[in-house]
């Protein structure tokens, strides 16, 4: 009888037991379904599942992984303690997100950094049959900062023996200290091939400096970039320095990328490079004035990839700005990546020119919705209702002139674009876009300058994201990113000749661009 109630409750138990992990996997499942579905949430660019993130990080590409580390704070939506997040994918469009990579140990939080595959196991953190990825970023120490002294950042390294799946902190960190800088961040590591030994381009506080290594670990000062050069409004972040071909010919050039915070040309946050030469210790450049990856304002701490196949140089940006980061207007999670991109080098009217432009795989992602010519006399405007609202890509071909796209929707919001032959500029009107008082600046006329164009019609192609908007003229050779919170979608376009001649809207297309994330 004893043992027929021991066997009647275990039925229970396990009856229960079952029921429970039934309710507790379907929960699971609802709140997977609703992450990625809620208001102003892109659809085709990468954002974390929920809570903070901010520059991308540790942007390597191994065994046919693309790995996107970044700047994540898992307890809230504001800026907190710095870990790493991590995120990995094999096309660059959809993305699988994966468990927190690095988090702050007793050297300090984990700030912004990068990764490199250590082919020859020159670090010695390897093993006969497996290469390891390691990690190499900025130690920020809050007590130390806090006690006013200028050795709360310093350089400390991780590796990883399953290409990123888990990571294993040296033991010897840091491995790079610092007495001397209140701003000592930002490592952007790579190998080079002509003096056999790894590069770190670091920044100080308002300069570049460039160290050298055998092995990743012991490390020795090399040379500085940056007195007099360039924008200085604010501190300098977030370095990239690689080698790229110029288009059509035989010439290769050396570019450096620094993100400046404040000092950007429509306000907060920016991005700009230098085109110049390194010889294994030096960089040098002769550019004086600032030159920007993107003028939009919300572009930020964009670095490339190490490892690519081929040589190509893929570029991912933080979609933000400093200025109203942590106000932006969403509740899960805040902030998203750009599209990635690829950087490229022409030379334009004699002028070394850096190109970013997205990826060509995301082709794959659209949809031809409409496709037609426009001639749109002076003083009028041609109207097309958008299929797909803010998840659409615009494309058309034009001459340089005056005249405006206007992206408007049921609650009387506009986006307006606009190109002013007379100014030789390009004008994104975002006040009217829909939330836009939860910070001063959001609502700027931001503007782009286009003084370098070469003969011909302009090219346009406009990617609409949920709240986001990246505008590119001539395949990158001018762009702007600017983040967008319409409380409904977008669904008419209006493009408005402004001028005294009629346009040609040649090769007009429309399209519905898929998400990522179904």
């Amino acid at each position: 009888m004893l043992r027929s109630v021991s066997l009647f409750l275990c039925v229970i138990v396990c009856l229960v037991q079952g029921c429970k992990q039934a309710v507790d996997a379907e929960k699971d499942n609802s709140t997977a379904l609703s992450l990625y579905t809620e208001p102003f949430r892109p659809q085709y660019h990468f954002t974390p599942p929920e809570k903070w993130m901010n520059d991308p990080n540790g942007l390597v590409y191994h065994q046919g992984i693309y790995h996107l580390f970044y700047q994540y704070y898992p307890d809230d939506i504001v800026w907190g303690p710095m870990h790493w997040g991590h995120a990995t994918s094999v096309d660059m469009l959809h993305w699988e997100n994966k468990p927190i990579a690095l988090y702050p140990d007793e050297n300090g939080l984990i700030f912004s950094g990068s990764a490199v595959i250590d082919h020859k196991n020159t670090s010695g953190l390897g093993t006969a049959d497996t290469v390891p990825l390691v990690a190499i970023f900025t130690y920020h120490d809050m007590d130390k900062e806090k006690a006013g002294g200028t050795d709360y950042q310093t350089q400390g390294i991780a590796y990883s023996l399953d290409n990123g799946e888990s990571f294993e902190v040296y033991e010897g960190n840091p491995v790079l200290l610092n007495t001397e800088f209140k701003d000592f961040r930002d490592p952007k590591v790579f190998w080079d091939e002509d003096s056999r030994k790894w590069v770190m381009a670091l920044v100080a506080g308002d300069h570049l400096r460039l160290y050298s290594s055998d092995n990743l670990i012991d490390w020795d000062y090399m040379s500085r970039f940056g007195s007099g050069q360039g924008a200085h409004g604010g501190v300098w972040e977030c370095p990239d320095l690689f080698e790229l071909a110029v288009a059509g010919t035989d010439e290769t050039k050396w570019v450096l990328l620094i993100s400046i915070n404040p000092g950007a040309p429509n306000g907060g946050s920016g991005t700009q490079y230098f085109i110049g030469d390194f010889d294994g210790t030096t960089f040098t450049s002769d550019q004086k004035e600032a030159r920007w990856l993107d003028w939009g304002t919300d572009n930020y701490a964009g670095v490339t990839y190490n490892e690519v196949p081929d040589g190509e140089r893929i570029f991912i940006g933080w979609m933000s700005n400093w200025t109203y980061a942590r106000d932006t207007p969403t509740e899960v999670w805040r902030s998203a990546m750009t599209l990635p991109r690829t950087l490229s080098l022409a030379k334009i009217n004699d002028s070394y020119t850096l190109l970013n432009y997205p990826l060509s795989g995301i082709s794959d992602l659209i949809k031809e919705d409409i496709n037609l010519d426009l001639d749109i006399a002076p003083n009028s405007y041609e109207a097309i209702v958008m299929e797909n609202g803010n998840q659409s890509s615009i494309h058309f071909t034009c001459p340089l002139a005056k005249f405006s796209l206007s992206l408007t929707n049921d609650s009387g919001e506009e986006l307006v674009i606009e190109l002013d032959s007379e100014e030789e500029l390009l004008v994104l009107d975002r006040s009217k876009s829909g939330l836009v008082d939860f910070q001063e600046m959001f609502a700027n006329i931001q503007q782009m300058p286009l003084d370098n164009l070469p003969e011909g019609d302009l090219e346009f192609d406009v990617f609409l994201d949920a709240s986001s908007v990246e505008v590119f003229v001539n395949k990158g050779q001018y762009v702007m990113t600017a983040q967008i919170f319409p409380t409904m979608p977008f669904s008419d376009l209006k493009i408005r000749n402004e001028g005294v001649e009629s346009i040609k809207i040649n090769r007009l297309k429309v399209n519905s661009v898929s998400g990522i994330w179904e």
